[in-house]
């Protein structure tokens, strides 16, 4: 399992797609902030896509999709004048699974939102610009366009388990647009997510994520990277924001705070599986990172209120980009 593959895995990640819009004539519809991350594709005409807090709209063509990860209010529409329809109340008189806006059915679009658990946004999401637009005509949306055709086929279909393929098509969708992004985009990226698409920092992030348990070191990691240990140092620090054995202790600590959230092994145990020698050495760790010892974290998860500490993420977080829309082709 690869870094991304291990990260979505521990967020939980689950998809959910939604009605289809069909949309013509003059026509707006405002959307809530979305609690995770959201998408939206063109399948026919185009329209315009405006976040909240950035006056430049974003203009959407036949078959281009963006990716909203940010919780910002946004709005489709045909033109900037056009009366706004909230969301909630277009979509609440879908038929078939599909909602009417305006007049006609010049525009139509297929939608779908990623849950990704209370740590996503810190983890995940804080390290991608506000929106990832990927325009329909660039060689590198064959990918992203594969995924989009089966999910509008799923949605048409009237078979067994069509909607829960198309959410599995869905988290497919997702991890091909964050592909493209990395791709075209590396330095529009921050954070352990940024390091995946650097040639030093990648092969150091995949050992460490490989052996989390493993007494690495830097030179260990330097020579995973074929690089000297200077190199490697300065450049995940860098690429990153924190050197690669404070990255490593974070992952240690976020991998605990898991296998804690989710499961009923001792203390001791998850110690020794997370690469600590002793129970009393990850308690130590684990406070320093989070604020609250394993045993107090163990019992926040069962009252339901554990979502606060984020130890990777508050160890790597960096410079948050403005709103706006990054263009990925």
């Amino acid at each position: 399992m690869d870094p991304l593959e291990e990260v979505l895995a521990l967020l939980g990640a689950t998809s959910h797609v939604s009605a289809g819009l069909v949309a013509g004539g003059r026509w707006a519809v405002a959307f809530d902030p979305p609690a995770g991350a959201k998408f939206n594709a063109v399948r026919r005409g185009r329209c315009l896509l405006r976040i909240d807090g950035d006056p430049d709209p974003v203009s959407l063509d036949e078959g281009d999709c963006f990716l909203l990860t940010r919780p910002v209010a946004y709005t489709l529409f045909s033109e900037p004048d056009a009366p706004v329809e909230p969301a909630h109340s277009v979509f609440a008189t879908a038929v078939a699974g599909v909602a009417q806006a305006g007049d006609g059915d010049d525009v139509f679009l297929v939608g779908g939102a990623f849950t990704l658990g209370d740590r996503a946004r810190s983890l995940l999401l804080d390290s991608l610009p506000p929106v990832i637009h990927v325009p329909a005509d660039t060689p590198e949306a064959s990918a992203v366009r594969w995924a989009l055709d089966e999910i509008d086929a799923e949605l048409r279909r009237t078979q067994l388990g069509s909607r829960l393929v198309a959410e599995h098509l869905a988290l497919v969708l997702l991890i091909r647009v964050l592909r493209l992004h990395l791709a075209r985009d590396p330095q529009a990226t921050t954070g352990w997510l940024a390091g995946l698409a650097d040639p030093v920092v990648a092969p150091a992030l995949r050992a460490l994520h490989a052996r989390p348990a493993q007494p690495w070191t830097v030179d260990d990691l330097a020579r995973a990277a074929m690089v000297s240990r200077s190199t490697l140092a300065a450049r995940f620090k860098k690429v990153v924001g924190v050197g690669p054995l404070e990255y490593l202790t974070s992952w240690r600590i976020e991998l605990a705070a898991d296998r804690i959230r989710r499961g009923s092994d001792t203390v001791a145990t998850i110690a020794h599986a997370v690469g600590y020698g002793s129970e009393s050495a990850l308690s130590v760790a684990f406070k320093r990172t989070t604020g609250v010892s394993p045993r107090a974290y163990r019992q926040l998860a069962r009252s339901g209120r554990s979502g606060q500490p984020t130890p990777v993420a508050s160890a790597v977080s960096s410079r948050r980009p403005a709103v706006g829309a990054v263009r990925a082709g």
